[in-house]
């Protein structure tokens, strides 16, 4: 009972500094942000296939020697113009030296041979004019001369062929172009044939793209398309379908497409990326995202975003699932806004805050 003096004054004081350590009511979180595509968007898109890829000329060749040696030179560099002749590179040239000069020795060689096989010839038929030796004699220096006259022929021809090599140690340009890609260093040791440089030749450029296997079938040669490259999105190109690819990439699975653009300046840079657009005709209904579209139960639906901003689940007929997103064939509001992704995580009668896809990116510096 003597403590019941400072007790209460204990009790107001813990009270009072509890109070003071208390948090400060949380103020209500804005409205989730979900991104939404109206109809109109959407079906502005369905009847059109568009593809990206890399601008490049029609003919292209991979440039490589035809001996094999180590390079000790590299003249040119990726980008560089070169016209018919030039010289690209060069191989150490001492075998292709030591080679010509065995092959001049064994022509000089079969030319004393033969010069001594018709001496011997001259006199057999002397001798065999004053019936000396026999007329089987005579055949015999008949058949080495004939066969000193052949071994000079191969031994000139050797000799043309060592002097090929020793010229083949000098990689020259077979036209005009740029080069595009360096395959080959100073101090490498190639083979006979293995790309060096690769030269794009000047004039008609292409479109390289590649087509999923399933819709391949959409494309043939002649096909009209229409080019936009990046690098100058306000420009656009006439185009048309050149070559389809019979095979598939064994890694991607996918088929090479290319696309020529007979009318391309310098807005279309050689290595540059383009896209493609195919005009197709148009399937009946919306195209939305794979994401956009889920399964309850047995039927398909999505999430719109109503005139109070709020959202809700709408049961809808799909047509078809590509692999560019869903054709949606009915069951949409006429002036309806589709959440695109993160539907998963949406609650029914929330309030959202929708943002068009095509809508500004801005950042916002309060978070």
């Amino acid at each position: 009972m003597r403590f019941h003096g400072w007790a209460v004054p204990l009790t107001v004081s813990l009270a009072v500094l509890s109070a003071a350590c208390s948090r400060p009511p949380a103020e209500p979180l804005p409205p989730q942000a979900v991104l939404v595509r109206s109809i109109a968007g959407a079906q502005a898109n369905v009847g059109a296939q568009v593809y990206t890829g890399e601008v490049r000329a029609r003919i292209e060749t991979d440039l490589g020697f035809r001996v094999g040696g180590k390079i000790v030179q590299r003249r040119v560099d990726a980008g560089a113009r070169v016209k018919a002749g030039d010289v690209l590179a060069v191989l150490d040239p001492q075998d292709a030296r030591l080679g010509v000069a065995a092959a001049a020795a064994a022509e000089a060689a079969a030319a004393s041979d033969l010069a001594l096989a018709q001496a011997e010839f001259r006199r057999a038929s002397e001798l065999r004019e004053r019936n000396f030796i026999s007329a089987s004699a005579l055949d015999a220096r008949r058949t080495a001369l004939q066969a000193a006259e052949a071994r000079l022929r191969q031994a000139r021809a050797q000799a043309a062929t060592a002097g090929n090599q020793a010229e083949y140690t000098r990689l020259l340009a077979d036209a005009d172009g740029v080069v595009t890609a360096v395959l080959g260093e100073p101090g490498q040791v190639v083979a006979a044939g293995q790309a060096v440089l690769r030269v794009a030749r000047p004039g008609q450029r292409e479109v390289l793209i590649h087509v999923p296997e399933n819709r391949v079938r959409a494309f043939a040669p002649g096909a009209q398309a229409t080019v936009r490259p990046w690098m100058a999105g306000g420009r656009t190109y006439a185009a048309r379908v050149r070559e389809v690819s019979p095979a598939a990439d064994s890694a991607t699975r996918t088929y090479a497409i290319r696309v020529s653009v007979p009318n391309a300046d310098d807005a279309l840079p050689l290595g540059a990326t383009a896209t493609v657009v195919f005009s197709m005709a148009a399937p009946e209904g919306v195209l939305l995202p794979l994401a956009a579209v889920t399964r309850a139960g047995e039927q398909n639906r999505v999430w719109v975003v109503d005139a109070e901003d709020k959202v809700r689940p709408q049961e809808v007929e799909v047509g078809a699932w590509r692999e560019d997103g869903v054709i949606v064939r009915s069951g949409l509001p006429p002036q309806a806004r589709v959440v695109l992704a993160g539907v998963h995580k949406l609650v029914e009668g929330a309030t959202v805050r929708p943002v068009e896809e095509a809508a500004p990116v801005s950042l916002d510096i309060r978070r």
